[in-house]
């Protein structure tokens, strides 16, 4: 990052230079029309002064903030549509320069004025076209690269389809379900952990409060424990925020940047993402995805663990952690007994289920 000193100083240089060129275009300007209004001397210096104070202020406008402008959104847009519209600009000029040969037999006015207009269109129209239609033509590319290499008896080099990445939040890391899903190998391509979510567990990690210090150190553990044991590879990725301090914003710019998913389980950071466009996989709603489903009426076996809150009421779990309340189950603790499923309660804690016994 540049520094403010040096900043400053670019800036008031860019003014002086600004200053210095208005000022010259007045003077010329103003001899012009001197010669031709038959002006005062004292008019074109009048004239002169007020475009160097012009110059002054409008030029980091006309440079500075243009070229600000154009970092960010080069920096923010993903390779694939750089490449797309740089590809559709050189096409743009190439075809601009092929029609310039006919256009040069016009009339001299309308010749230059043609020209421009047509570059400006077909650049535009170019860099638009390439856009809109990246992924057909990245595909038609990739098909005919891969036939050229079946042909001549090679491996085609970039026929490999683009890899595919997941995104992974500071509360899922702590949450620690990750580490089990992952062993499964239902995620697919590659886990990525920026590297501002890696030092945001360390800063939480060296908290001086007990309950946060043993989150953060939770949530490093897991991570080494994804590093050693996961199917699908983990990367640690250096990522520039862009100005941006809070890490959710910098890791919805990061997946929106690269179309990557977040898995979290923080419900702010999901709302967020959903709203622009990114999206999330939630873990809460993946384990209430895959409870085992009962209907009333099935046999269900369970073991009966506690009393329940109503007098003669046994609890126990099914494989999934579903906790299951059982009719006049308490007098069957520690035992494993057939149960009746009789209800399905769907609660904001998860599923429920009551049974009794046959």
């Amino acid at each position: 990052m540049v520094p403010m000193e040096d900043a400053l100083a670019v800036m008031w240089l860019i003014r002086l230079l600004g200053m210095l060129g208005f000022g010259v275009l007045g003077w010329h300007l103003g001899i012009l029309l001197a010669g031709s209004f038959d002006a005062a001397p004292r008019d074109v210096a009048a004239l002169s002064l007020l475009l160097s104070g012009f110059g002054l202020i409008v030029s980091p406008w006309l440079t500075i903030h243009p070229y600000r402008y154009l970092r960010d959104n080069l920096r923010s847009m993903p390779a694939e549509d750089l490449a797309a519209a740089t590809v559709g600009l050189v096409t743009g000029l190439v075809v601009a320069a092929l029609l310039s040969i006919p256009m040069s037999l016009l009339p001299s006015p309308l010749r230059e004025g043609a020209a421009l207009v047509f570059t400006i269109a077909l650049c535009y129209s170019g860099v638009a076209i390439m856009l809109m239609r990246r992924r057909e033509l990245g595909c038609i590319l990739g098909i005919a690269r891969h036939r050229g290499g079946l042909e001549s008896g090679e491996p085609a080099a970039g026929a490999e389809s683009r890899e595919q990445c997941v995104l992974l939040d500071t509360s899922a890391i702590i949450d620690g379900r990750i580490a089990d899903i992952t062993r499964t190998g239902f995620i697919l391509g590659h886990i990525v952990v920026p590297r501002f979510v890696l030092n945001e567990l360390q800063h939480i990690a060296d908290s001086s409060e007990p309950l946060r210090r043993n989150r953060g150190r939770r949530g490093l553990d897991m991570l080494s424990r994804l590093q050693k044991e996961s199917v699908t590879p983990v990367r640690i990725v250096d990522y520039e925020a862009n100005g941006q301090e809070n890490v959710d914003e910098q890791l919805v710019s990061l997946a929106k940047a690269n179309r990557w998913p977040v898995i979290t389980n923080d419900i702010n950071l999901n709302r967020v993402a959903q709203l622009q466009g990114v999206t999330v996989l939630n873990i809460n709603e993946l384990a209430n995805a895959v409870k085992t489903v009962l209907i009333p009426g099935e046999t269900v076996r369970v073991r009966v663990i506690q009393e329940g809150k109503e007098a003669g009421q046994g609890v126990g779990y099914l494989d999934d952690g579903t906790m299951v309340v059982i009719e006049n189950g308490r007098r069957h603790l520690d035992h494993e007994l057939d149960t009746v499923v009789t209800k399905v309660l769907q609660t904001a804690a998860g599923r429920m289920i009551f049974a009794q016994i046959p």
